[in-house]
């Protein structure tokens, strides 16, 4: 992608159209140029707003409601051509990094077949939207607090977070959320969810604590946190490392926040 050798192949081979999905490498303006009707990039985020890497975690770290996917023209910028589909879906509380990807993933694919359909009907139908630059918001590699959960933001960073994370027996692009109890203990927290109870404890002060949850005190509310996990990497019992009262330590250093 990144060769410029690779344009005379595709001419030479006769390729109509050349399609990047979720691929992190910069296509070369020679290789662009070379399909017969376009280059097209798949990406798992509504442009111009979430331009750039990880944008599922982005939008569930920032508590948008919605998401949406997005089948552009390629141009020399990343994530810059205009817009040939797009869709856009609901996000729920119980949606994670991971669900959000996988519904970018199954929305995209009816993009995918929207444009070969139009292709093959008539190449002219394909639509050509340009982008609204004022709104562009591009989205680097960076993790925010680079991970480690920031008790004194609001519920909706904190449980964001979190959720951003999740990505089930997967690994994360941005690791997993992590916070430090008592002795320094490093303690990573799978699942989190707003309860709407405000909160008038210190951010970060443990409430009530069992051995299936426990409640955390954020900015402006309590959050609920569960699948509590510690060096061994087994899921560990809420109340076999917190005990109520504990105050959990946030970020080792200030990460971006967006």
């Amino acid at each position: 992608m990144r060769d410029p050798n690779l344009a005379g192949i595709l001419r030479d081979r006769g390729v109509d159209v050349l399609l990047n999905v979720h691929s992190l490498y910069v296509v070369h303006p020679a290789v662009l140029a070379a399909p017969r009707f376009g280059c097209f990039n798949l990406h798992p985020g509504p442009l111009p707003r979430y331009a750039g890497l990880n944008t599922p975690n982005w939008a569930l770290y920032r508590g948008e409601t919605t998401h949406g996917v997005t089948l552009h023209w390629m141009a020399a910028g990343i994530d810059t051509g205009p817009i040939a589909y797009e869709e856009s879906f609901p996000l729920a509380s119980g949606d994670t990094g991971f669900s959000v990807s996988a519904t970018c993933v199954r929305e995209g694919l009816r993009l995918v077949s929207r444009l070969l359909d139009d292709l093959g009907t008539d190449p002219a139908r394909v639509p050509v939207i340009e982008q609204d630059v004022t709104l562009r918001r591009y989205f680097g590699r960076d993790v925010p607090h680079d991970g480690w959960i920031p008790w004194t933001e609001d519920a909706t960073h904190v449980a964001g977070l979190v959720r951003a994370c999740d990505y089930g027996p997967w690994t994360s692009p941005w690791g997993r959320a992590r916070t430090r109890g008592n002795d320094d203990l490093e303690i990573t927290v799978r699942r989190a969810h707003r309860t709407g109870r405000p909160a008038e404890d210190p951010p970060g002060t443990v409430g009530r604590c069992d051995d299936a949850e426990a409640w955390v005190a954020t900015r402006d509310e309590w959050i609920v946190i569960s699948r509590l996990q510690v060096a061994t990497g087994t899921v560990t019992p809420p109340d076999a490392v917190l005990t109520t009262g504990d105050v959990l330590a946030g970020p080792r250093t200030t990460g971006p926040r967006r």
